[in-house]
């Protein structure tokens, strides 16, 4: 992802190579159901110990204690998914420039998002965009060598937007200080999106930052803002590997963010991680489940962006089991995998950071 950008937006970039699902297809109702004891089975394809079993035991179980039977199923961006589509589009407030040039994006996942480079035509589009049925919209943008965006360029423009419209409003903060997260809640901004990593080598190597005092101040800023906190693990961040992650999870949870996103990095051609292999998908389940104990009452998501393959399924359905209780863009295997194990799909046009309402569900 683009230096301070949550690399989910990457969910734009994978609007021709999603697989087909009638996004409109009835929830069944389930209600009043008992929770299914499960454990990873042979039809997973995937060799467990007995500490892995026990893991995914007790992060599903966890799971379902906290949050019930039912599974949030996404579709951000504008994609086009089966007969539904997306209404929750990325805007790049910056065009495509990036300064900031991190290791993993060299600036690509800006080009899908709708550019924009004045107040003005932020306006404009938002306007056009409420006027077309979206259900909201997340801000971005390339970050200068500080990872700052320029927000104060466009405070009063997302004033008038969140006033003139019911757009709901998001936003990929960057690395922020603590007057323009208060900034952006008071122009109408209600969810603070932000990558987490958990070692000095990655947000040194990877995100080009001076260590992690930028994250530290940018999550405190969030916080206190009273800007809703999401923050985003990229699994394999550092060239494949799952190293510092768990020391992410750590971090995120001493802040009580309203929901965690965890995405895996996926290869894009001109970057110096074009042919780094993503972590395999147990290692993500372990993740997850690992994310699950350690906050049982948080929302945790697969986001968007991860491998569209067969080891892609696979994570799906052992994200399922490790405790996840939001996907987006999903399959049809993580669909029959959710109901062979009694939770109830549901289904959202939204980025997967918002929780789920019924005017922005699929029937809406």
């Amino acid at each position: 992802m683009p230096c301070s950008i949550p690399i989910v937006t990457v969910c734009l970039f994978f609007q021709f190579c999603i697989y087909t699902y009638n996004f409109f297809s009835k929830v069944s109702d389930k209600s009043n159901m008992s929770s299914k004891r499960t454990k990873p089975d042979k039809e997973l394809h995937v060799s467990l110990s007995n500490e892995d079993t026990d893991l995914f035991e007790s992060a599903w179980e966890t799971a379902r204690s906290n949050h019930g039977q039912v599974l949030s199923f996404y579709l951000p961006g504008m994609i086009k998914y089966g007969k539904g589509r997306g209404n929750y589009p990325a805007i790049s407030i910056t065009g495509n420039r990036c300064e900031l040039m991190c290791e993993h994006c060299k600036g690509n996942l800006l080009s899908p998002m709708i550019n924009v480079t004045d107040s003005e035509e932020l306006v404009n589009i938002c306007k056009r965009l409420a006027k077309n049925g979206a259900h909201g919209i997340l801000l971005s943008g390339g970050a200068n060598h500080k990872a700052k965006l320029p927000w104060e360029k466009y405070f009063k423009a997302i004033e008038r937007i969140s006033q003139q419209t019911s757009l709901y409003i998001s936003a990929h903060t960057g690395f922020p200080d603590y007057e323009s997260c208060c900034l952006l809640k008071k122009a109408g901004v209600k969810q603070g999106l932000i990558d987490v990593m958990g070692d000095e080598k990655t947000a040194t190597h990877v995100y080009h930052l001076n260590g992690l005092k930028p994250l530290f101040h940018a999550l405190d800023a969030i916080k206190k803002s009273g800007l809703e906190l999401i923050p985003h693990i990229v699994a394999g961040l550092l060239h494949g590997n799952i190293e510092a992650e768990y020391r992410a999870l750590e971090i995120i949870s001493h802040y009580q963010p309203t929901a965690l996103v965890i995405v895996v990095l996926t290869p894009l051609k001109g970057t110096p991680m074009s042919n780094v292999s993503p972590p395999a998908p147990l290692e993500v389940g372990r993740l997850i489940a690992r994310a699950r104990l350690l906050m049982p009452e948080i929302p945790i998501s697969l986001g968007c962006e991860r491998p569209r393959n067969r080891e892609g399924t696979l994570m799906e359905k052992l994200a399922i089991r490790a405790g996840v209780n939001r996907m987006a863009i999903w399959s049809e295997e993580a669909i029959r995998e959710a109901e062979k194990l009694d939770l109830i799909p549901r289904f959202q046009a939204t980025c997967c950071s918002l929780h789920y309402h019924p005017k922005f569900s699929a029937s809406n």
